[in-house]
């Protein structure tokens, strides 16, 4: 089929792939199959589409068209997706040869791109799954007449989410909620020409709305430069087929432990970008602690957090990878930044330098498989005049939709808090600036209810004997400001307690 098809066929399409393996692998293993396939078919469509049109330019010159297809993408005979669709039999094994020829005779841009999917193994995947995967993706032809980029990068991010539906207890770490990542980006408004980073970018969600926000306002989005590093090698690829089937021409996703090993970095310094957005791992405790009090990269700057809790050191690592002038950044992390009395010093440090511009509370079910609460942290290199000294902090709590199992923001929510972080002044019950001297007035924490006081019920009547709904509201959330921190204490002391009783258990098993 050749025509042009409808983002719902399209998507039909593409979630049949997980349709035929459903049953013989796990959800969660999808991606490493599916989307390798879908890059590869269009990858030879493109191939195909680029070859056609340059046959009838040059009347039929083979070798003209040949050079020109390749000019895009270069596919080695024998390597096209037609190749190894005859295959009757070894599919795995003549498709993971394809895929590791177009890998080689596209170095640079596309060497290791496909991952490292366990094609040859015949028990996981056997010939006849594979036979059938193939005439499935064989129905639609996936040239850019037919899907162009837009259109076919929106049906990868439908799959992500489906995925992340499917696969349940990773979701958090492949798929952040678009509609929070959108704000994010809004907030800080890309434009073209500019550098733009995430030190844990996942599938590229935060990139790809990034390079969509510049589109939307009609910026030159083909100048952006966008940069990533995944810890995760599949993850890792799918942010850069992610990224290449969107039509981005300047990218570059690394694979490996940011923390461990930044991968962007001249000379002896890390790499700086005018635009940085992430939404690191909560709370690791498994990162080394010892190599980072002395970090050859110098991002220990406001010191060393503690063992369980590495939010600090990716929070520092994103405040050294903003560029000095224009370097800005949106941060997703746990409340827990906002308040926990053992990073208090490295809060203080952080505030004391002014590169906090605001901080973002937001509702309850964001998240899959959470109901927690998480807040967002825009920091600037350099604030403008009327927020130096400052910082917004805003409520919005209450600024959430709710819809079957998930949780979101509608536009008229992102546009509220748009509105308020751009106005940068106080609005009774959702924003209130504070100076850096009223933050360190309360011992440099940033719990947001300590500044904004939601607006009462002053409809009923108050009396000496009955307190009124105004009342009651005030002393609980008062209680509320206390709570979180006496939670986090608690959690700590248990983690303490399993660390300890598994020490026991350790010495006592000899």
């Amino acid at each position: 089929m050749t025509t042009h098809m409808t983002q719902q066929e399209l998507e039909s399409y593409l979630w049949g792939a997980a349709v035929i393996l459903r049953g013989l692998i796990d959800a969660g293993d999808y991606k490493q199959f599916v989307f390798p396939l879908i890059f590869f078919k269009r990858l030879s469509d493109v191939w195909d589409e680029d070859y056609t049109a340059a046959l009838a330019e040059s009347k039929g010159d083979t070798a003209y068209a040949t050079a020109t297809a390749n000019d895009r993408f270069v596919i080695p005979n024998g390597s096209h997706w037609d190749d190894v669709r005859a295959a009757a039999r070894d599919v795995g094994k003549k498709l993971q040869t394809a895929l590791r020829a177009i890998e080689a005779a596209n170095p640079g841009r596309l060497d290791g791109i496909f991952g490292d999917a366990p094609w040859t193994n015949k028990e996981r995947l056997p010939d006849v799954t594979l036979k059938t995967l193939f005439e499935h993706f064989s129905g639609q032809t996936l040239s850019i007449a037919n899907v162009p980029e837009d259109e076919l990068g929106n049906g990868y991010e439908f799959l992500i989410k489906k995925f992340a539906d499917d696969s349940g207890h990773t979701a958090q770490e492949f798929y952040t909620n678009r509609t929070v990542v959108h704000l994010m980006v809004q907030m800080l408004e890309p434009k073209g020409g500019e550098s733009i980073y995430d030190p844990t970018c996942g599938t590229g969600g935060m990139l790809i709305s990034a390079l969509t926000e510049v589109k939307r306002k009609r910026g030159e989005h083909r100048t952006l430069k966008l940069f990533g590093q995944e810890r995760n090698h599949m993850t890792a690829s799918i942010a850069r087929m992610n990224l290449v089937l969107h039509g981005v021409e300047d990218c570059e996703v690394a694979r490996g432990d940011t923390l461990a090993a930044p991968a962007f970095h001249e000379a002896d310094r890390l790499k700086t970008f005018d635009m940085v957005l992430a939404n690191p791992p909560y709370s690791i405790k498994q990162w080394n602690r010892d190599a980072w009090a002395t970090d050859s990269w110098g991002r220990n700057f406001l010191g060393t957090p503690p063992q369980g809790r590495a939010d600090y050191a990716f929070f520092q690592h994103i405040l050294k990878s903003m560029n000095p002038k224009t370097g800005r950044c949106a941060i997703l992390f746990p409340h827990g930044v906002l308040f926990r009395k053992e990073e208090a010093e490295l809060r203080k440090k952080l505030l004391e330098a002014d590169l906090v511009d605001c901080v973002l509370g937001l509702g309850p079910h964001l998240f899959y498989n959470s109901s927690m609460e998480a807040c967002v942290i825009f920091c600037r290199s350099k604030k403008p005049s009327k927020t130096r000294g400052k910082v917004l902090l805003i409520d919005a709590v209450n600024e959430i939709a709710r819809e079957r199992a998930m949780s979101f923001l509608r536009h008229k929510h992102q546009q509220r808090i748009k509105t308020a972080y751009d106005a940068f002044s106080d609005e009774e019950g959702f924003a209130k600036v504070a100076t850096i001297e009223d933050i360190a007035a309360l011992d440099f924490s940033l719990s947001i209810p300590l500044y904004v006081k939601r607006k009462p019920d002053t409809s009923e009547t108050i009396t000496e004997s009955v307190p009124s709904r105004a009342q009651a509201w005030a002393a609980w959330e008062d209680s509320g400001c206390a709570f979180w921190p006496e939670m986090d204490a608690v959690v700590d002391m248990l983690d303490t307690l399993v660390a300890e009783e598994s020490q026991f258990a350790e010495v006592a098993n000899g």
